[in-house]
């Protein structure tokens, strides 16, 4: 099973200095290329999103199918293979938000108190009952699996995509999209709110001050001296 965040150490490399117990010096990525995740021990990883469908809404012609196409796609997938869902409560300020703008130009006081109420029972909705899940399919690059012993990146590129290929061809026959995020800036994003599941609402990764990695963290000590 695939662990994009284990901290296991195997055949690590460094490619800089990291202060000690730093967010750098324990993050198992090295770098982001082209869509592809490079860890620091030599996988390569590819993440592909699933938009799911309610299969309970099918009907048993269509279960059958979708059963039947999901099969065959894990038959010829390859062997390191994680499906993983990310499940947080869903966010509602926008909503919010607009709810507040209409009530505050409602001139009607009986619209505007059932303006209100609806807000109120969204919130307790989303404490209680109200997620959001997302689906991904993680594919690992490994020679052994793929028998390919060439260590050049366009061919480990050209490997990754294609799988990514076989997971859109047979998944979209079990009524499932499946988005390559091969955008690295959506990458981040992503790998970012996994791991700060709190301050990444409200905080993203392009919303940090210009300069501020450089100020903090490539220093010696971690600390500019001056």
């Amino acid at each position: 099973m695939i662990n994009i965040f284990s901290t296991k150490k195997k055949d690590k490399k460094t490619s800089g200095d990291y202060y000690e117990d730093s967010t750098q010096a324990w993050l198992p990525i090295e770098t982001i290329v082209d869509g592809i995740v490079v860890m620091k021990d030599g996988r390569f990883i590819k993440i592909l999103e699933i938009l799911p469908v309610n299969f309970y809404l099918k009907s048993d012609v269509e279960q059958e199918n979708i059963i039947y196409y999901y099969a065959s796609y894990l038959k010829i997938a390859p062997d390191n293979i994680q499906i993983r869902v990310s499940t947080e409560r869903a966010n509602i300020e926008s909503y919010l938000k607009r709810h507040e703008d209409y009530a505050e130009n409602e001139m009607n006081e009986q619209t505007k108190a059932m303006i209100y109420d609806e807000m109120e029972f969204v919130k307790t909705l989303s404490e209680n009952v109200a997620v959001k899940k997302r689906f991904f399919i993680i594919i690992e690059y490994s020679a052994r699996a793929f028998g390919n012993q060439s260590n050049k990146f366009s061919d480990i590129q050209r490997q990754l995509a294609d799988e990514a290929y076989k997971a859109q061809r047979y998944l979209s026959q079990c009524e499932l999209g499946v988005i390559d995020i091969c955008d690295n800036g959506q990458l981040i994003d992503l790998l970012y709110s996994h791991i700060n599941k709190q301050s990444s609402k409200y905080v993203k990764p392009g919303n940090f001050a210009e300069g501020m990695f450089n100020e903090i963290h490539t220093f010696e000590g971690g600390a500019d001296s001056e």
